[in-house]
């Protein structure tokens, strides 16, 4: 094997193939001629990209990698390691998208003789596009020779991507998938609602902002989301992320990009920058920030920070880049908010008409998703001017009444409608009419006490309990209502089983059994593991959906946008397994890894969801309300053939607590379930038809329980609240 060839790991190989990983384990151990490992470690084996490929033709089970997963696994797979990759091609595709006449003749000479004459191509395009200096080295010819099968490779793809962009996101966003704990996410929801709120009254749809910063850039969310802008500036103090996002940006968008890669705090790129807005989503809770080398720093004008609060260095370096006039958005924790050893200088940032309002986004908005992170937007007083009224307010909002079950279920167009509605307003007069419980625009007065706590809910009117008291007649009437359809589908009492084919599960004998795998081998049924993949116009439905038996509120990412991310740090990973197992081996089910820009498995009435994780007896048949919805991650999909097999039927056996304990596998902190082992008594279809009927009414009757619950839930809360907020007479 040549010593730079790309290598790839058995999910590599699951990945080309179209099967789940338990087929190339299967491989491994039948087949004595499978690729031997070249690479990686006892219990994570890599094997030569080419060498695969060879064997799986061989085998009949690749008639040709897919394009995209060739230049994927060659970039994964890359000697020098994925980011120097990513870097090569996107050199590359900038070349062949600004330069499209001069690559043709690049590409038509030998692998050596086309690294040879890359470097100085690429040096003119990288500084015709970025000026000089920039964030990306050129490299060298050396250093793009093993790149050359990769660059060839990306020049072909972008070409069937629709264009170079559209390529090196995909690439990104797999690379983004594939190391998820390596970066922050800055999801396209808050990204886009930061530009709208940051750009000029006559933009709010996102555009007409000029020139943006982003001091803390990662690879460049947020900047991705400003629409129109002439000059983009980024720093990142990761060198492989600035210049990602360097090219990420020049590939985006037609407007001046400048990034450079560096410490923000200690080592400003841009000192003179007056910039018209700045979006940041800056590291949280560091220490390390430069409290003792930068004391006397004057970008400190609303006082030094403590070394607990490096937010408020950033707040100050966002104010110190704005021109006057200019906005500010940051992202920030919202204990940066109430600190005490903040409290003074949020005080003359208020005094002085710097901050202009702070709101709360719902709990999953952006990491850490446990907490409703806050926007702080600021404006840069013009000097000598008297920036604020007789009585200056700021604009407080909390959107946590769009907080969801999951994050991909957060309805981001009421939380944008929410943030917009109240700050348009504001921006414009100064002030704005309350609505309980979502915004307020509050006296600065009344904030400047011991403790200047700006956390929104502390300062908002609560809303009316329940939605007042013909609210709470509604609830009340729509409860009993439901008690009494609850009382009607009560199941009659249960009789004793008195033959062989009606013993419950246990308790005595009944009909041989025959386990979902087996029915899948045969035909019977088809298995899908839950994925959410990319795309527009489906919801998904939710592991926390078939739990709590509600409609699909999930949403699946757009194709673009799913791997965008920002800085080192934790993030979140996607791309859940998903396929088919009809006709597979034992042990060899096929599936796929669901990537970036793969179709999602859509929902069938008729269809029966399982979740696997976590235990307990659950099961759910789709209806024609849920049908078309998408499978989401921890679900199985079984598809039964009505010919062969009731859904009720086994969506009822299916919950059976020994059938599901039996199943069960046990982890260090979660229970699995293995959906094949799962069993089925082999009944004539009229049987099985006659048990669907009595799980359908034991399934009605359980959804009336839930709806009764919740109904109860409500009134009773909304009752505590009106009595204690003196809405309501005791």
């Amino acid at each position: 094997m040549p010593e730079n060839a790309a290598e790839v790991t058995a999910a590599g190989i699951a990945r080309l193939a179209g099967v789940g990983r338990a087929a190339v384990s299967n491989w491994r151990r039948r087949h004595a001629d499978f690729p031997k490992p070249v690479g990686g470690t006892e219990t994570s084996p890599s094997f030569a990209l080419a060498d695969v490929e060879r064997w799986l033709r061989a085998q009949g089970k690749l008639a040709e990698v897919p394009l995209k997963e060739r230049v994927w696994q060659q970039a994964a797979g890359h000697p020098a390691g994925a980011p120097t990759a990513l870097l090569h091609a996107g050199c590359v595709l900038l070349l062949v998208r600004d330069r499209s006449a001069a690559w043709p003749a690049l590409a038509a000479v030998s692998d050596e003789r086309l690294a040879e004459r890359l470097p100085a191509a690429l040096d003119e395009v990288l500084t015709a596009r970025l000026g000089s200096p920039h964030a990306v080295t050129v490299p060298s010819a050396a250093a793009l020779a093993p790149s050359v099968p990769l660059l060839r490779g990306v020049a072909e793809l972008a070409a069937e991507a629709g264009g170079a962009h559209q390529a090196f996101e995909f690439l990104l966003g797999r690379h983004l998938d594939a190391n998820p704990r390596q970066y922050t996410l800055t999801p396209p929801g808050p990204a886009a609602l930061m530009a709208a709120v940051a750009a000029p009254p006559g933009g709010r749809d996102g555009g007409g902002t000029r020139t943006v910063l982003d001091p803390a850039s990662g690879t460049g969310a947020l900047l991705r989301a400003v629409d129109r802008p002439t000059a983009l500036y980024a720093q990142e103090a990761d060198p492989d992320l600035a210049a990602l996002t360097a090219l990420r940006l020049a590939l985006h968008t037609g407007a001046e990009v400048h990034a450079h890669a560096g410490d923000t705090l200690r080592a400003d790129a841009y000192p003179g920058l007056t910039a018209d807005a700045v979006l940041c989503h800056p590291p949280f809770n560091e220490r390390n920030w430069g409290h003792d080398e930068l004391a006397y720093d004057p970008r400190w004008e609303y006082g030094f920070p403590a070394r607990t609060e490096s937010e408020l260095a950033w707040v100050q370096h966002a104010l110190a880049r704005l021109r006057p006039g200019g906005t500010a958005v940051l992202l920030m924790p919202p204990a940066a908010a109430s600190r005490r050893s903040g409290r003074r200088i949020r005080a003359d940032l208020l005094r002085r008409g710097a901050l202009r309002a702070v709101i709360a986004l719902p709990a999953g908005a952006a990491p850490p998703y446990g907490i409703p992170l806050h926007l702080w937007v600021l404006r840069r007083p013009a000097p000598g001017a008297v920036p604020l009224p007789p009585s200056p307010e700021l604009l407080v909002v909390d959107t946590a009444e769009h907080a969801a079950a999951g994050r991909s279920a957060l309805d981001w167009q009421a939380v944008h409608s929410a943030v917009l509605d109240a700050w348009t307003p504001f921006d414009r007069h100064g002030t704005v009419t309350a609505r309980p419980g979502t915004s307020r625009s509050v006296p600065v007065i009344e904030l400047l006490d011991d403790d200047v706590d700006l956390a929104p809910a502390r300062h908002l009117p609560p809303p009316a309990a329940g939605g007042g008291a013909a609210e709470l007649a509604a609830v009340r009437d729509r409860l009993t209502a439901e008690l009494r359809r609850t009382g009607d589908l009560t199941p009659p009492a249960a009789r004793p089983a008195t033959g062989a084919s009606t013993a419950p599960a246990g308790h005595g004998p009944r009909p041989p059994g025959v386990t979902v795998g087996e029915l899948a081998r045969t035909g019977a049924l088809q298995l899908h593991a839950g994925g959410t993949g990319t795309g527009g116009g489906h919801v998904v439905l939710t592991e926390q959906d078939v739990l709590t038996g509600q409609e699909p509120s999930g949403s699946l990412p757009d194709a673009t946008a799913a791997g965008s991310a920002q800085g080192p740090a934790q993030g979140a990973a996607q791309g859940p397994a998903h396929g088919s197992a009809q006709g597979s081996a034992p042990g060899s089910a096929q599936g796929s890894a669901h990537g970036p820009g793969e179709e999602p498995v859509l929902l069938r009435a008729g269809d029966v969801v399982v979740p696997v994780l976590g235990g307990g007896s659950v099961a759910r048949v789709v209806d024609d309300a849920t049908a078309g919805a998408a499978l989401g991650r921890n679900l199985y999909l079984l598809r039964p053939d009505p010919a062969a097999l009731d859904p009720w039927f086994l969506a009822g056996f299916l919950r059976g607590t020994a059938n599901q304990r039996q199943a069960s596998s046990y982890a260090s902190t979660a229970t699995r379930l293995d959906v094949r082992r799962l069993q089925l008594p082999r009944l004539p279809l009229g049987e099985q038809r006659r048990y669907g009927e009595r799980f359908r009414a034991l399934a009605e009757f359980e959804q009336a329980l839930r709806r009764a619950g919740r109904l109860g839930e409500q009134l009773v809360q909304g009752l505590y609240d009106g009595l204690t907020d003196g809405t309501l007479e005791a």
